[in-house]
């Protein structure tokens, strides 16, 4: 087993996930950049100035997800951070205007399979890969899961009638109010064991995610992600948190 302390990042051949693996492989970690195109993962490997290795990762894909964790076992023979970054947040034309997106993405609009299709990515792949790694990240010395959240996922901020964003709340934040709840879940039943599972708002950033009209550059979304990465053991447990503190759940 290695001594440099291991971290995988889901999605990280672009956008937040690639900003973050960069910044966690400058605070000396080895960084694996999961990606499901590994030509695309190794072409962001190798614009990180330090330990880059990039590993073909597809949340949807059982079979993706045993050899990837079956890699890291083999290869580097530890797990210390795990970041949830991969997701979806519209499923069609990618040049289609983000106000369409939302619109085509109400629960009174979407269809079952997209709806299949956004949990399958945003939910469940999460939950099946954080299982498959979990016997790594319970030998490591101070394990951290960080998922990759949205406060326009909030039940509590969307239950209020004064919120005008709340008329736009489906698929996408439906999903990822999900993965805030298994957050919650994995934080209960792991909190004997030392391992800190967190939910991490990067806010409104410019990514493919939101066809780049975020507010946020990458290094401003990535730095509530790589914060929570890094936490000491005296840090929180079972929280959503963005820069400026606690989210509603």
């Amino acid at each position: 087993m290695q001594n440099t302390p291991v971290a995988l990042v889901t999605g990280a051949n672009a956008g937040i996930g690639r900003q973050v693996a960069k910044e966690l492989a400058g605070h000396g970690f080895t960084v694996l950049v999961g990606s499901r195109d590994l030509s695309r993962g190794e072409a962001a490997a190798a614009e990180i100035d330090g330990d880059a290795h990039a590993v073909q990762l597809d949340v949807t894909d059982e079979v993706s997800i045993a050899a990837a964790a079956q890699r890291v076992r083999d290869e580097f023979g530890r797990l210390d951070v795990l970041v949830n970054n991969a997701g979806i947040s519209f499923v069609g034309d990618a040049d289609t205007p983000l106000e369409e997106r939302a619109r085509s993405g109400l629960l009174t609009e979407v269809s079952p399979d997209v709806v299949r299709q956004f949990f399958e990515t945003n939910v469940i792949g999460p939950i099946a890969l954080t299982q498959a790694l979990l016997p790594l990240l319970r030998e490591a010395p101070a394990a951290r899961i960080v998922n990759v959240g949205s406060s326009g996922s909030s039940l509590t901020l969307n239950a209020d009638e004064r919120n005008p964003q709340r008329s736009m709340f489906g698929i996408y934040p439906t999903s990822k109010s999900a993965l805030h709840a298994a957050t919650l879940g994995f934080a209960t039943a792991l909190e004997s064991t030392g391992i800190k599972v967190n939910v991490a708002d990067p806010g409104f950033t410019a990514t493919a995610l939101n066809n780049f009209q975020g507010t946020k550059t990458v290094e401003e979304g990535a730095r509530h992600i790589v914060k929570m990465a890094l936490i000491g053991p005296d840090g929180p447990t079972g929280t959503f948190s963005g820069d400026d503190g606690p989210l509603p759940w």
